[in-house]
């Protein structure tokens, strides 16, 4: 336990400097991981009394934490009610001890998986803000490779000039033979990344009505965000290039500086349709924390498996001994009295149903 502790201790005092946003919270786990192991060995040398006061705590951590179907998990509910009463085996401290440590391991698992999924956002975030930013400044050395200019119907009247629509400028009257990319500016694909940032932010900001606080160590909701910003940079960028190469049938031909702009913040908009994947998956990840993984993902699995225990730990002679999710043992009469007339009615609704063969 002073192992434990001091190395608690240790992850709690260092210094990471510039390397603390990546090895902070890992330090903040190691920390909190020493402190579970050191309560875990604690468990194991405090009196019966203690131990049986705890007995409802530690449950609560298991049904947390352990899967309904654990055995860990399904053996403390049984032997529950027997340990608060006092009457605790060296066999039930030893139960507690594993379900305890079982279930912490299970904790340290879920914020693992949440300080990974945390990481990926925002190493995600960099490299498309990285690509936003090379896009930009290879826009600016080279304008004319990267063209955002748009060129509309030649009117029959006149057609040797035309008009060249571009994200920066409106070039009216130009030489038909003159080429729309030699016109490109160099801050055009900038101005249409920036409008790509307006829409995105107006999806983030619409986006905020379903973020749920958390009280997870890590600013999940935040990373997944932000993700958004580069997103929509990026995809203004590239609905504008597919709009250029007439791969948007009636698209090709935009009349105005504003059309230009207006159809960049709509492709910024338009990255929420990818985005909302990733804000799916972080409150799915958030919502294991503190809930075990299986109820989350297949509850309805859960709940046959439930159903089928409950069968298998009942009898038809006296009320239900355990559940193993830990309810059976503090169940009331009226409640193992409604579970037997629940019981019967499907027994009698089985025997009035048809049979086939002799």
């Amino acid at each position: 336990m002073r192992s434990h502790l001091k190395k608690a201790g240790a992850a709690a005092d260092e210094d990471f400097g510039w390397r603390r946003a990546w090895s902070g919270s890992a330090a903040r786990e190691g920390v909190w991981s020493n402190i579970r192991s050191a309560e875990v060995m604690l468990l194991q040398l405090v009196s019966d009394e203690e131990a049986a006061g705890r007995a409802s705590e530690v449950m609560a951590l298991v049904k947390d934490h352990l899967d309904k179907d654990d055995p860990r998990r399904v053996r403390l509910a049984r032997r529950l009610r027997s340990i608060i009463s006092g009457e605790m085996s060296p066999s039930d401290r030893d139960l507690m001890v594993r379900a305890l440590d079982a279930a912490y391991n299970a904790l340290d698992d879920e914020l693992a998986r949440v300080r990974s999924l945390r990481n990926i956002l925002w190493t995600a975030t960099f490299l498309v803000l990285l690509g936003v930013a090379g896009l930009a400044v290879y826009g600016w050395f080279f304008p004319k490779s990267l063209s955002m200019c748009f060129t509309p119907k030649v009117d029959p009247g006149n057609a040797g000039r035309i008009d060249v629509v571009c994200p920066t400028a409106e070039h009216p009257n130009v030489s038909a033979r003159t080429p729309a990319s030699e016109l490109a500016q160099p801050r055009d694909i900038l101005t249409v990344e920036i409008a790509g940032l307006a829409g995105a932010a107006l999806t983030v900001i619409a986006s905020l009505r379903h973020i749920r606080g958390t009280d997870a160590p890590y600013m999940l909701p935040l990373a997944s965000a932000v993700l958004k910003f580069p997103t929509g940079a990026l995809s203004a960028f590239l609905g504008l290039l597919l709009i250029r190469g007439a791969f948007v049938p009636g698209l090709s031909d935009l009349d105005s500086r504003a059309q230009v702009l207006g159809w960049a913040a709509a492709f910024g908009a338009a990255q929420h349709l990818v985005t909302r994947l990733v804000d799916d998956r972080a409150q799915m990840t958030l919502a294991e924390v503190g809930r075990t993984t299986d109820a989350v993902i297949d509850p309805e699995r859960a709940a046959v498996r439930e159903s089928n225990l409950l069968g298998e730990t009942t009898g038809a002679s006296g009320p239900p001994t355990a559940f193993e999710d830990g309810a059976g043992p503090h169940e009331g009469p009226q409640e193992q009295e409604r579970v037997r007339e629940g019981a019967h009615r499907d027994d009698e609704a089985e025997g009035s149903r048809p049979r086939a063969g002799p």
